[in-house]
C-alpha cells in the first residue's frame, strides 16, 4: 500500500486527488493533509481519510479545526512550517505538491530533502526555482512525477523512445476562452468571463492563467526542468479540443501523443500509481468523444505571455521567478477588479524590463527576487 501526503488537499487537485484514491482504498493510505482555510472540507477529508497530521494556513484557522474536530486522533498544525511538516512526514511515499503558486516551493522543497518521490501539480516550484529543487531530487534519486496533463503526456511519450532521438516537445494548448476574441476587445473582458474556460474545470488563479497563456508560458519552462530540454526544442500549438494533450516528434519523424478526455483524475491517476495503471470509472472513449481534432500556430501578439515566458527561459537565473512573482500580484489584481484583464500581462512585462537578473542557484536568491517582483508589481499597479 502506498501511503500519500497532499499539500493543497481542498483545492481543485487535491481534491480530485483524494476522488481518486477513494476509488482505490485498498492501494493508497493517506498519511498527512495540508490545506488553507476551508475546515469545513478538511474536517470532511479527515473523517474519511483519518490522516496522522494535518496542517491549515495559520493558528486561528488550526483553534477553530480544534474546536470542531473534538476528539479526533489527528495532529493539527498550522503555517509554513506545518506544511513542511505533512511534506517531511516518516512513513509517506509520496507527496502530492498541489499547493497553489509560490507557496508551494518550500513544502516541495521540504518533500525533496527529505528523500520523498513527488507528484507535482504546483508548477510555479519549478518557474521559480527549477535549479534548486532539481538539484535536491538528484541528490536524493527520487521521482518528480508530473501531474500536469500536459507533462504527464509529454512523460509517457518520452518512454517510447531515447532522449537523443527526440527531436522536439510540443505542448498543446486550447487556446483557452478568448481564442477567437479580437485583441482590441481583451481589455474590456470581465473576470466571471475570464473564469469561464471551454473545457477544463480549475481553480480561479491557474483558470486566469489559462485565459492569459500565462499558464503554457509556465509549462515550456517547467518542460525543461523535467525533461532537460532547451527552449529551442520545445514549442506550443493550439489545440482546442484539449484531447491530445501533448506530443514528441522523433528525429525519424514519428511523432507520438498521449490522448484522452479533459479530466485531471487521468494524470493525477497516473502520477500517484506510477509505475503501475489503475483503473479509472472514466467513461470508455468513442469516435464522438473525440470528434474533430485542430491545431493551429499560436497567435503570439494574441498571447503576448508566451513570449515573455520563453524570454524568460532564455535569460534564466531569476528572471523565471520574477515572472512568476508579478503574475502571481497581478491575477489577483485582476480578479479583485483593481486593473483590466490586459494589466495582467503589461504589469509582468514591465517588471521583467525593470529586473536586473541574477544567479538562481539558492533558495535565498530565489526568494528575494520573488519579494522584489511582487514589491514591484504592486507598486505599478497602484500607481
Amino acid at each position: 500500500m502506498k501511503k500519500i501526503s497532499i499539500l493543497g488537499s481542498t483545492g481543485s487537485i487535491g481534491r480530485q486527488t483524494l476522488d481518486v484514491i477513494s476509488q482505490h482504498a485498498d492501494k493508497f493510505r493517506v498519511t498527512a493533509l495540508a490545506a488553507g482555510k476551508n475546515i469545513d472540507l478538511l474536517i470532511e477529508q479527515i473523517s474519511i481519510f483519518k490522516p496522522i497530521v494535518v496542517s491549515v494556513e495559520d493558528q486561528e484557522t488550526a483553534s477553530k479545526l480544534d474546536s470542531q474536530i473534538g476528539s479526533s486522533q489527528t495532529q493539527i498544525l498550522y503555517g509554513q512550517e506545518g506544511a513542511e511538516a505533512v511534506a517531511e512526514i516518516d512513513g509517506a511515499d509520496l507527496v502530492v505538491s498541489a499547493m497553489v503558486g509560490a507557496s508551494g516551493l518550500r513544502p516541495t522543497l521540504a518533500a525533496a530533502r527529505a528523500g520523498k518521490d513527488i507528484a507535482l501539480a504546483n508548477k510555479e516550484s519549478l518557474v521559480i526555482a527549477g535549479e534548486v529543487l532539481t538539484a535536491e531530487i538528484q541528490k536524493k534519486n527520487n521521482r518528480l512525477l508530473p501531474i500536469d496533463s500536459e507533462h504527464s503526456a509529454l512523460f509517457q511519450a518520452l518512454e517510447c523512445g531515447e532522449k537523443h532521438h527526440v527531436k522536439k516537445l510540443i505542448l498543446t494548448a486550447s487556446g483557452g476562452p478568448f481564442l477567437n476574441t479580437p485583441k482590441k476587445e481583451l481589455e474590456d473582458v470581465s473576470v466571471e468571463l475570464a473564469l469561464n474556460h471551454p473545457t477544463w474545470k480549475m481553480g480561479k488563479k491557474i483558470t486566469i492563467d489559462s485565459a492569459t497563456l500565462m499558464n503554457k508560458g509556465f509549462e515550456v519552462i517547467e518542460a525543461k526542468w523535467l525533461f532537460g530540454f532547451e527552449p529551442q526544442e520545445i514549442s506550443v500549438w493550439i489545440h482546442p479540443q484539449s484531447i491530445v494533450h501533448s506530443m514528441v516528434e522523433y528525429i525519424d519523424g514519428s511523432v507520438i501523443s498521449q490522448m484522452g478526455k479533459p479530466d485531471m483524475r487521468i494524470p493525477i491517476a497516473f502520477a500517484i500509481s506510477y509505475p503501475q495503471r489503475i483503473s479509472m470509472d472514466c467513461n470508455t472513449v468513442s469516435p464522438e468523444s473525440f470528434g474533430n481534432l485542430s491545431f493551429q500556430n499560436v497567435d503570439f501578439e494574441q498571447f503576448p505571455s508566451l513570449s515573455l515566458a520563453f524570454d524568460a527561459l532564455k535569460e534564466g537565473g531569476t528572471m523565471p521567478s520574477v515572472m512568476n512573482g508579478a503574475n502571481e500580484v497581478a491575477v489577483s489584481a485582476f480578479l479583485s477588479e483593481q486593473i483590466k484583464f490586459t494589466g495582467i500581462i503589461s504589469t509582468v512585462e514591465k517588471v521583467m524590463e525593470l529586473h536586473n537578473t541574477q544567479p538562481a542557484n539558492t533558495l535565498d536568491a530565489v526568494l528575494e527576487s520573488d519579494l522584489w517582483a511582487r514589491n514591484t508589481a504592486q507598486s505599478l499597479i497602484e500607481n
